[in-house]
């Protein structure tokens, strides 16, 4: 990499790691009151989970819409769409407690998917101009910034509920609230400071003509997994990572809940979690790029394994099993998300990077978005520990395609597939 667009790299990632942190405030604050306030509207607590399921779907579908704008516009104008239509979800979340309205909260938590689909979409843009050999390290580097807003994120459920107060709003809607204002100032950072795009900067290196694609985006990104059966794998992977994780998380206030624990706790799991999921991305990063992408996907699979364990054998209220057990969930994610991710960011060709980043998004967010559907079904019927105990199947096919992807990269290397 000359030393322009390196320096355009490092100008890159640092605003990513910016907008990263202060958009993560914006997505985690209502984690630990999401499903809570879903109840309170609903009146059933097997419909608590359908907002977190709402706010996943939409993360899925606005993956793949803001991934065709890049196609089109660059990496900055997809992103800003992205935090600015979350902003609006969380002001509709907050309307939805005002007048009672479980649909409202829904149509909110779908928007506020836009924000998760945008933040996903960052960790790509750390790529774009990386060598492949760092890419691991950039890809880190920006789901590590994330660590700053989502832990303090939870733990500002208090004093959001003291703003609640203050606006005369309900105490659960606080969170959104203050998330709407995160979700703001992350669009206006990047719409002033991702300059040059990332994106339209490495197709003009690379001598990417800007010419109308051909076919749908799906129909590119099927083709680029065909040819590059590593891509399918590393979604695999990357889907059902993802769907352990949001099917355990969205469920556990409500088993805290069940026993008492308080919200200030359950908010201190959840901060816990969340500290697994990114503070040691750079690390994994450094694993990945290190010993194998692949092989880093594997060993997610075991700590999402160890994750299950403990949560199934975690009594209700708050335990310690619960803290290790959410805080490995958390960190099996990583291992699991950020392999997959560089896999995708290393083997998409870059005349369908988007199309094949948009698509993977897509499924691993319906995958999750079906998760947490069942998975508040699986508790209200059998109970939390059973819902651990189901979600190890999915565990399973992440170590599988943690192996299917070792084994479509070594026969690209001695030729036998496309890289």
């Amino acid at each position: 990499m000359n030393d322009d667009l390196a320096t355009v790299q490092r100008h890159t990632v640092r605003t990513l790691v910016v907008v990263q942190a202060v958009g993560a405030v914006g997505i985690t604050i209502g984690i630990a009151t999401a499903s809570l306030l879903a109840r309170d509207l609903s009146g059933s607590e097997s419909q608590a989970g359908f907002a977190q399921t709402a706010q996943v779907l939409g993360t899925a579908f606005a993956a793949y819409l803001l991934a065709r704008l890049m196609s089109h516009r660059g990496r900055r104008i997809g992103l800003v769409t992205g935090y600015l239509l979350g902003a609006a979800g969380a002001v509709l979340a907050v309307l939805a407690g005002v007048v009672g309205s479980m649909a409202l909260l829904l149509v909110g938590a779908l928007l506020l998917g836009s924000t998760s689909a945008a933040n996903n979409s960052a960790r790509y843009a750390a790529t774009d101009l990386a060598e492949d050999a760092h890419k691991g390290r950039a890809l880190s580097t920006v789901v590590w910034a994330t660590t700053i807003g989502a832990v303090v994120g939870p733990n500002l459920t208090g004093p959001a509920g003291a703003l609640a107060d203050v606006l005369g709003i309900p105490e659960l809607t606080g969170p959104f609230a203050l998330g709407a204002i995160g979700m703001v100032v992350a669009a206006v950072v990047v719409g002033v400071q991702l300059r040059p795009d990332p994106l339209l900067l490495a197709r003009e290196v690379a001598g990417v003509e800007e010419t109308p694609p051909t076919g749908t985006a799906w129909a590119r990104a099927i083709a680029a997994g065909r040819e590059r059966p590593v891509l399918f794998f590393a979604t695999l992977g990357m889907a059902c990572a993802h769907a352990a994780m949001v099917g355990i998380m969205i469920m556990t206030p409500l088993h805290m809940e069940h026993g008492h624990a308080e919200l200030e706790v359950i908010g201190l799991v959840i901060s816990l979690h969340v500290l697994g999921m990114f503070a040691f991305a750079p690390v994994v990063g450094i694993l990945a790029d290190r010993y194998g992408r692949p092989a880093t996907l594997v060993s997610g699979a075991v700590l999402l394994l160890a994750a299950m364990v403990l949560c199934a054998r975690s009594p209700e209220g708050s335990s310690w099993q619960i803290f290790v057990g959410l805080f490995l969930l958390g960190l099996g994610w990583s291992f699991a998300t950020v392999s997959a991710s560089t896999l995708i960011a290393q083997h998409a060709p870059l005349d369908a990077r988007t199309d094949v980043q948009g698509a993977t998004d897509l499924v691993m967010g319906l995958t999750a978005a079906a998760a947490g559907g069942l998975a508040g079904l699986v508790v209200d019927a059998w109970g939390y520990p059973e819902l651990a105990v189901c979600a190890v199947g999915l565990v399973a096919l992440v170590a599988i395609a943690g192996f299917g992807a070792r084994a479509t990269t070594r026969l690209a290397v001695t030729g036998r597939v496309s890289p």
